[in-house]
């Protein structure tokens, strides 16, 4: 992933652009995790694209020259997205700049989707990596919220921390 992602930059670099994306889902856990091995493809938006038709035409190229699918680079999570945050940045070579979003924007993406074990073991990586910012289970659901795009993430949430934590909500924030 990262070598077909600094190709991308290098042919848009060869073209005087710079490319800004903010990767989401599974490209997000491999590349800031490293909770998984791999992933299909890279989800993705294009923040400071020259021209889209220019992008997806140099992701073209990537993909034939590393064997990877035509549509490698994608904007499909975009059905789990409310509203764009960013998180830290993932990736910086000559013609790109990857950021990742909030871990609070990717966890609401994961309970938005719970379609598969997949997005149980991931919402489980993100929760886990955030459970020491926040000094309860209700001050964690308020800044996941806003991302949701269905009652449904709310539902996961309270599966995916009882599976965890219990039915507790006491402070879990260790630093103080």
């Amino acid at each position: 992933m990262v070598q077909a992602l600094t190709r991308l930059g290098a042919l848009a670099a060869d073209q005087g652009h710079t490319l800004t994306l903010i990767v989401v889902g599974g490209a997000a856990l491999v590349l800031r995790y490293q909770a998984r091995l791999s992933t299909q493809d890279v989800d993705a938006f294009f923040v400071t694209p020259p021209e889209r038709r220019e992008t997806r035409a140099w992701a073209t190229v990537v993909a034939r020259e590393l064997g990877l699918p035509a549509d490698w680079l994608n904007d499909g999570a975009k059905g789990f997205m409310q509203g764009m945050s960013y998180g830290p940045l993932l990736l910086d070579a000559p013609g790109i700049k990857v950021y990742q979003i909030s871990a609070e924007q990717l966890l609401a993406m994961k309970l938005s989707a719970w379609r598969s074990q997949q997005d149980i073991d991931d919402a489980t990586t993100v929760l886990v990596d955030l459970v020491a910012q926040y000094r309860t289970k209700d001050d964690l659901w308020i800044a996941v919220a806003p991302y949701t795009t269905a009652l449904k993430a709310q539902y996961a949430f309270e599966e995916l921390w009882e599976r965890l934590y219990g039915n507790s909500n006491d402070n879990f924030n260790h630093d103080s």
